[in-house]
Formats: structure tokens, C-alpha cells, sequence
């Protein structure tokens, strides 16, 4: 059964790393004192280790240990054994090229449809959908594909932005640039507003957190999801 908490972003405003998500994480991975990160995403660039040394201290507020994927000499094999699995964020792109290199992408969707505790966020979150082309990130690297997870039946927009009506920036809305996806795409598209969170269960996804989502089907209008509402009754 699948056991998923997947977040729009690490960090809220005023927030240090995770602390928003402490109660959430505490219930995600209370059968386990140790949990593999998987760094790749490089925020900023950072190194694997500095990036499992920041996330960790976030963890040690719970009592897991927090050990980076990078470290073992077979991380597919690793997947198989682990007890909870947190994929932090960064580039989208270097995540999936990575995950791909490694062959860990099949691995992680396995280990995550046998029961897997699994935590994403931002780039994290991202790769749980059905592609990674919503995601916000420059590509910076080519990856072999835009097929990701597919553990939830549909694409995420991370720290989705709604239009500001005083801004005066000329450019493309998040909306607008979502449109554009659906031009080519049939994927439904959730925007994920900073703080905002889905905990899946099972077959079950529920939106958390205090704030609405947006929601993109092809040739429809956007519309707007209440917090605590199951997706169940929009996508199948």
C-alpha cells in the first residue's frame, strides 16, 4: 500500500528546513529509526553530503537517523531494504538524469508500491507524478526521459504562484505556462501552493494543509480544490 507525504516546498516563509512538516514526518516514519535521503537534486549545486548533513539535522528533531543514498556502494539495492525514503529539493533535471544514470528510477517505484514510506519535496515531489514537465527548473542537464514515478496519476506544479494583479511583470504565468503543457499533454496538473501538502494512502490522495489547490485538466477551466478534499472523486 502506498504511504506517501509529498510537499510543495521545503521551507516556508519564516520556517526553517522541514519544520512545518515535523508532525507529518513523525507519523510517515514511526516504524523506522533510519531513513535514506536521496540528495541528487543539488539545490544551489551543493554536494551530496553537505545537502544529507542539512536535511539530517531536520531529521534528528524526530529521532530518525538520516543516511544519504550517495553513500552506498549499490543504491538499487539499498532501495530494496530500506524502511523510509525522503527525496529532497533542487533541480528537477539533475534529480531525474541522476535517478536514471543510477537505475534507481524502477527500483524507487517498487520499493514505493510494496509500502515504501516515501517523502518528497519540491524536486522530490515532482518526480512523483506521471512526467516531470511541469516542474519549474531550468534544464540544465538532458535527461534520458520525462517519465518519472507515476506513483500518483497525475503532474505536479510545485510553489505554484497565482497571477499578482499589481505586478508589472510582462511575462508568462505559472497558469499560462500550464496551458501550454496542455496543448501537448492530457496529464492533469495540480498546483501545489507553498505549504501545501498530498498524503497518500493506499489509492487514497488527500490535499493537506491550509491552503487550496489549483487544478488544470485539458479543455477545461482551472479550478480550485478545498483543503482536506480527496482527489478521488477528480482523478482515478
Amino acid at each position: 500500500m502506498k504511504n506517501l507525504l509529498i510537499a510543495s516546498t521545503s521551507t516556508i516563509y519564516g520556517g526553517e528546513y522541514l519544520d512545518y512538516l515535523t508532525e507529518e514526518m513523525s507519523v510517515l516514519f514511526k516504524d523506522t529509526e533510519e531513513v535514506i535521503f536521496i540528495p541528487y537534486a543539488r539545490p544551489g549545486g551543493i554536494s551530496h553530503d553537505e545537502y544529507t548533513e542539512k536535511a539530517a539535522k531536520a531529521f534528528q528533531k524526530i529521532g530518525k537517523k538520516l543516511v544519504g543514498l550517495h553513500t552506498f556502494d549499490n543504491p538499487a539495492e539499498a532501495l530494496k531494504n530500506v524502511k523510509g525514503a525522503f527525496t529532497g529539493g533542487g533541480n528537477t533535471f539533475v534529480l531525474v538524469s541522476t535517478l536514471y544514470r543510477l537505475e534507481l528510477m524502477q527500483p524507487l517505484r517498487e520499493a514505493i508500491f510494496n509500502g515504501l514510506p516515501y517523502m518528497g519535496t519540491s524536486a522530490g515531489s515532482n518526480i512523483c507524478g506521471v512526467s516531470m514537465q511541469t516542474t519549474n527548473d531550468m534544464p540544465i542537464v538532458y535527461p534520458p526521459s520525462f517519465k518519472t514515478l507515476g506513483v500518483i496519476p497525475f503532474n505536479l506544479n510545485p510553489h505554484y504562484l497565482d497571477p499578482d494583479p499589481n505586478s508589472k511583470h510582462m511575462g508568462e504565468t505559472r497558469e499560462t505556462r500550464i496551458a501550454e503543457f496542455h496543448t501537448q499533454n492530457t496529464v492533469p496538473v495540480v498546483g501545489l501552493r507553498e505549504g501545501s501538502w498530498l498524503r497518500v494512502k493506499g489509492d487514497e490522495i488527500i490535499l493537506k494543509g491550509k491552503l487550496k489547490a489549483r487544478i488544470f485538466e485539458q479543455g477545461k477551466e482551472p479550478y480550485e480544490m478545498e483543503a482536506s478534499t480527496s482527489f478521488n472523486q477528480f482523478f482515478q
